[in-house]
């Protein structure tokens, strides 16, 4: 909120360099910032009496967006790689699709691991459980479990991400 729309009672001042004016009235507050030629801008309004500051507004409004903007770019959003496998895969497609989900951990992003089971397969489901142990071991020295093996209709699927230092 800013100028006339301040309707607290009381505020706490701070100058436009940054000095503690002390807790006066709204339209006093008002009538300082009117003479500065600048806008009363309430920068904490949970405090008690809340703070304002007289600032000017367009030039506020620009850093407070410069900051927002600071914060996105610095941010990391991590995304999440699936890859398939099946019951009865051979040693040589486990260690490629090992190979696939190492590159993945490497550059940050999450591992969704399923294992997909078709037909008859279905009634071996858990004895193939340990298909998903050996390419969790094979990651070991890059990657931990973040949620364990798990059946969710036709496919187990396990969770990797990156080892924290």
């Amino acid at each position: 909120m800013i100028n006339e729309q301040i309707r607290d009672r009381e505020v706490r001042l701070v100058g436009a360099d940054g000095e503690q004016m002390g807790v006066m009235s709204s339209k006093e507050a008002y009538n300082i910032a009117v003479e500065a030629g600048l806008d009363l801008v309430k920068i904490a309004p949970t405090a008690k009496p809340p703070v304002c500051k007289i600032v000017d507004y367009g030039k506020y409004k620009y850093e407070l967006t410069r900051k927002e903007k600071d914060a996105r770019k610095k941010q990391k959003t991590v995304d999440v790689k699936e890859v398939r496998l099946s019951p009865n895969i051979d040693t040589n497609d486990l260690n490629t699709k090992v190979n696939a989900a190492r590159k993945f951990i490497s550059k940050g992003d999450k591992v969704k691991v399923t294992l997909r089971f078709r037909g008859r397969e279905m009634a071996h489901m858990y004895s193939s459980k340990y298909i998903l142990d050996d390419f969790a071991e094979k990651l070991s020295d890059i990657a931990v479990i973040e949620k364990a093996p798990k059946v969710e209709g036709r496919s187990m699927t396990m969770f990797l991400s990156e080892k924290r230092q």
